[in-house]
């Protein structure tokens, strides 16, 4: 029987990979970066991890080349050498490319910004395409979580949108097996109201997930609606989400989310 994933999960921020623009020509940094960095949030404490090709702006907006898969794919599998459970997102939507990084090796969930439906971001209008993600799931790895965002961040919903619908379509008709809140951009606290909205509309026992803008100050106010914490900026240096993780204030976190039981 596979173990339930845990509630703090630690952001693993990559450098830019080959083929973005500020890739530095060097994938042996980017793997040993990655390295080091999921090692100082393990060794804090925390108990999952997840993957993200954050350096790789401007990010495509839908399928990512086949360079980027590939380095992910180098760069997850040595993450997971930490031998805690690891997430993958792939920016800024190709779940089915998570989904295979996923697969190739052995993550245990995707995190997937629109699964369902249509948001306008920065790179335009992306459309959810959770018939295809949820059919190559069944067909890959049915054992993969999909996390899926509601109104994700860096976003805006079309007009007359209805949150309550739109969460729970996103569970009912897409199938994720959590939703995730976050703040309008990285490193923004998630409003408590409308996440409170999110949380009554979705069937009980759902997990709900903050995505972004979780510190020691607000934890207390987001685990009133949220179940499990991905925490990224926070945790950084100087809490700035471009910086190596900060050993301190990452222990700092742990220690705060035991106090409250996500350990």
């Amino acid at each position: 029987m596979i173990e339930p994933l845990p509630r703090l999960v630690g952001m693993v921020h990559l450098l830019p990979l080959p083929g973005s623009p500020r890739f530095g020509h060097s994938i042996d940094e980017v793997i040993a970066t990655a390295a080091d960095d999921a090692e100082v949030l393990v060794r804090a404490g925390f108990p999952a991890l997840i993957v993200e090709n954050f350096g790789d702006v401007p990010f495509l907006a839908d399928s990512v080349s086949p360079e980027t898969v590939a380095a992910m794919t180098c760069a997850v599998q040595t993450v997971a050498e930490t031998g805690v459970p690891i997430g993958v997102n792939v920016l800024r939507n190709d779940a089915l490319a998570a989904l295979g990084i996923a697969a190739a090796t052995g993550a245990r969930f995707i995190r997937v910004n629109v699964l369902i439906g249509i948001m306008y971001t920065d790179q335009g209008p992306i459309v959810g395409r959770a018939a295809e993600v949820q059919r190559k799931k069944a067909e890959l790895a049915p054992h993969i979580e999909v996390w899926a965002d509601v109104m994700v961040k860096h976003a805006t919903p079309p007009h007359g949108i209805d949150t309550r619908q739109a969460a729970l379509d996103t569970v009912e008709r897409a199938l994720a097996d959590a939703v995730i809140v976050s703040g309008s951009g990285t490193g923004e606290e998630a409003d408590v109201e409308a996440a409170r909205a999110v949380r009554d509309a979705v069937p009980a026992g759902t997990r709900m997930v903050v995505g972004s803008g979780a510190t020691t100050d607000n934890l207390d106010r987001l685990l009133d609606v949220v179940d499990t914490v991905i925490v990224g900026s926070s945790i950084k240096v100087d809490g700035d989400a471009n910086k190596r993780p900060d050993p301190l204030r990452a222990r700092a976190f742990v220690e705060h989310a035991a106090e409250r039981g996500l350990l």
